[in-house]
């Protein structure tokens, strides 16, 4: 309604127009408008344009009810879209007719709880400008003050315990305000005038450093204390939004070995935290997207190129041509920084595969043996969310894992789910998805289930969310894969509708979910794997797709994992299954000489102890063998990831791949590109050639697969989903084919393409299943998909 002549017509037109003098109107605001100073603003709004009335949160959004003149009202509801506060996404605005009690003058009403819950919640937002200028002014009385906030910044999600979002709702409630802190909360001049989670030394949280055997620190101030813990190397954990952190310096090599060592985490990179974008440009290659990035309100890691001359320990990111750098987003931070002087380590506060320590008890518990001390504070975190991971891609984030700065934000469905839906999600790096109306709410990142303390934040966080937002899950959305405890969680769940969904369907919806898309398309969905149709492990598939159901029209030719999950720990072993018993010369073999023979004949074998997989992460993984990047891995995808890194980006040249057809679907050899690799590397070629070789080859077989099908369907728009596609390299060269042969390309933005972004698949598939179930009798939501 930003529109002058459409706010105009409102009021000039229907039952507005029978009225003469003031009139009297009822206005309606849903989307993410509690928590962001919509109500302040609103008042403001109105009391400028001189009118009466009144302003509330309640279970919908936001309600305001108007008295005053046609052409003022006309002009609130133009600038109450236009000039809406910041951080506010307003999704819809309905204005009706009415008789308003407004007593001559504008205010703020008390909040009404009762209804059902529409309204959407904030993520947390970064420190703003403002409240910075305070945190640095000696004048002002929030002078360091840790916890400084007001309307436009500071913690949202991790603090709400309930909507609407008040106070006493929140995990402020123990603090009550001071006089002066009253006074700026009733203060409609008063940028925290409403701000729910204000405070001031006098009367909010107060900073803490404790030891690791939990005693109180030395006496003074805990802030210099936690520096003086970091300059002599000690592990210091910091209690940020959504949880606690580990720190060290990051140019201290011993120190980083040590945190590693504690941890329990041999390789997966560190994040670093830089005081200001000058900090990080001395660290890494930051243009303009990836400087976008980091100053984003949301401050998520961003993975950025590294300078070679970066002073930072090569514990740190061992094997990395990548840094990712964040900002600060909590006034701790940037007193941190700016005391400690220099970039330090902001890793999650776990041990390896844990879900991130948020509770204060828990932390001292679980990061005793790896923490010297705790800088922490007595404000409870309501739900843990640790730091988002983005990426520049063509001059937009990529999403590598969304969480804290980017969730509950909800995304919006291709069409209005009939019933409230619940997508369980996968088993690794797993997030869950509840759906209500067009609304699908995306957890903040939970981790790998296989961990009991992963799995039960998982079951505290749906029914955290299914309360918050007020969806009882009536359809349960879940993954083929029997033994997967998000299948098995959605299988006891008594009085729903379950609707089980391919994984890499999965995928393929969860790209145009997040592209607004709804139509058919070619799916490519290569990833590490997903349960098939037809029992066997898929994960290099061609797919004819829409949000309903799929066929599947392609995929690599499937090769043995011999040892089953122990193939993906030790990639060599894909090594050997790939060569066929042919490699007993190379370098692989030697390495690996004591099991290798053994290793082939299984893979030779098949069965249980070998089962068949057409995964293109599983393929990614024996070219890296072979090539001596890495036998063995600590980390999901490290293999490919290192592979990546070695490429020389100047090659152009590719390996072929035959392309068969098996009843009309296509079958890739993918043992076409092993062998290519292998007869280079006996010709000496170099690693970084034979790289870049294989991704071109995957890049090409790709597009040659997308061509053939374009040719018999006549579809022109490709999505490209699953892990495998986080490869910037072999992403960059496959959208630049793809486009160059015609294609419109998908790739994903707001939810990672790997199993992060799985439930919203599930959700979008289950939702579109139910509305054509709705609309035709007797249909069936079941499992929806061909296998030829």
């Amino acid at each position: 309604m930003s529109d002058p002549r459409l706010a105009d017509a409102v009021v000039q037109s229907g039952p507005f127009s029978l009225q003469t003098g003031p009139m009297g109107v009822r206005v309606r605001v849903e989307g993410v408008v509690q928590g962001v100073g919509f109500r302040p603003f609103v008042h403001g709004l109105a009391t400028r344009l001189g009118l009466a009335g009144r302003v509330g949160n309640d279970a919908h959004g936001v309600f305001v009810e108007l008295e005053g003149g046609r052409g003022q009202i006309a002009e609130f509801l133009v600038r109450l879209e236009r000039d809406a506060p910041p951080l506010a996404a307003i999704e819809r605005v309905t204005v009706t007719s009415g008789a308003v009690r407004a007593g001559g003058r504008f205010r703020i009403v008390a909040s009404d709880p009762s209804g059902a819950s529409r309204t959407l919640v904030s993520p947390d937002i970064a420190t703003c400008a403002d409240c910075l200028a305070e945190l640095a002014d000696p004048a002002d009385r929030r002078y360091h003050y840790p916890f400084v906030n007001c309307v436009n910044c500071g913690p949202r999600l991790t603090i709400v315990r309930a909507m609407p979002y008040d106070r006493p709702l929140t995990t402020m409630a123990g603090f009550a305000m001071c006089d002066g802190c009253l006074a700026e909360y009733h203060d409609p001049a008063d940028r925290r005038f409403h701000a729910q989670p204000i405070c001031c030394p006098a009367c909010g949280p107060t900073l803490r450093l404790v030891g690791a055997a939990g005693e109180l620190g030395a006496s003074g101030d805990p802030l210099a204390g936690a520096v003086r813990v970091l300059r002599r190397g000690g592990v210091l954990a910091v209690k940020g939004l959504g949880g606690y952190h580990l720190s060290v310096p990051a140019a201290d090599e011993g120190a980083a070995a040590e945190l590693r060592r504690r941890k329990r985490r041999e390789d997966k990179p560190f994040a670093v935290m830089v005081a200001d974008l000058a900090a990080a440009r001395r660290l890494c290659e930051v243009d303009e997207a990836g400087a976008a990035l980091l100053t984003d309100r949301a401050r998520p890691v961003v993975l950025l190129p590294r300078r070679p001359d970066a002073a930072v320990a090569g514990a740190v990111a061992p094997g990395s041509r990548r840094l990712g750098l964040m900002l600060p987003y909590t006034p701790l931070h940037h007193l941190l920084l700016a005391d400690v002087g220099a970039p330090i380590v902001l890793t999650s506060g776990n041990l390896s595969d844990e879900p991130i320590a948020y509770d204060d008890r828990d932390a001292l518990e679980r990061l005793g043996g790896i923490a010297d001390a705790f800088l922490t504070h007595d404000r409870p975190i309501h739900l843990r969310a640790d730091d988002s991971v983005v990426r520049p891609f063509r001059g937009r984030a990529m999403a590598v894992r969304r969480s804290r700065g980017h969730a509950p934000r909800p995304f919006t469905l291709a069409w209005e789910a009939p019933r409230p839906i619940l997508g369980c999600g996968a088993e690794l790096k797993n997030t869950f998805c509840l759906a209500k109306g067009r609304h699908a709410f995306v957890s903040p990142h939970i981790g790998d289930l296989e961990d009991y303390e992963t799995f039960r934040s998982y079951v505290e966080g749906i029914e955290h969310f299914a309360a918050l937002f007020d969806v009882r899950p009536e359809v349960v959305a879940h993954d083929l894969h029997p033994e997967y405890l998000s299948t098995k969680h959605a299988l006891g769940l008594p009085d729903v509708e379950l609707v089980a969904v391919q994984h890499h369907h999965a995928h393929i919806a969860a790209c145009l979910a997040d592209n607004g898309e709804q139509g058919r398309v070619i799916g490519v969905a290569f990833d590490g794997l997903g349960y098939g149709l037809d029992g066997t492990l898929w994960g290099g598939e061609f797919l004819l797709a829409d949000l309903v159901t799929f066929e599947r029209a392609g995929h690599l030719a499937p090769v043995p994992m011999p040892g089953g999950s122990a193939a993906i720990r030790q990639p060599w072993r894909m090594a050997a299954a790939y060569l066929d018993g042919d490699g007993e010369a190379l370098a692989v073999a030697r390495r690996n000489e004591r099991r290798w023979g053994q290793v082939s004949a299984l893979a030779r074998r098949g069965g249980r102890a070998a089962p068949l997989t057409s995964s293109a992460g599983r393929l990614f993984d024996a070219v890296a063998a072979l090539l001596g990047v890495r036998d063995t891995i600590t980390y999901e995808g490290q293999a490919a990831i290192e592979l990546e890194q070695l490429a020389d980006p100047a090659e152009r040249g590719g390996y072929p791949a035959a392309v068969s057809r098996d009843g009309g679907v296509l079958v890739v050899a993918g043992s076409d590109l092993v062998r290519a690799a292998m007869a280079d590397l006996a010709a000496g070629v170099g690693v970084p050639v034979i790289s870049a070789r294989f991704h071109n080859g995957v890049s090409d077989l790709i597009v040659r697969c997308c061509r053939m099908l374009r040719d018999g369907t006549g579809l022109t728009t490709v999505a490209l989903s699953g892990g495998v596609f986080q490869n910037l390299l072999l992403l960059e060269r496959t959208v630049d084919r793809l486009s160059g042969a015609g294609f419109r390309v998908l790739t994903h933005c707001g939810v990672p393409a790997n199993d992060g972004g799985i439930s919203l698949g599930q959700v979008a598939v289950a939702a579109a299943r139910d509305r054509l179930a709705s609309q035709s009798t007797g249909h069936s939501m079941g499992l929806s998909g061909t296998s030829r």
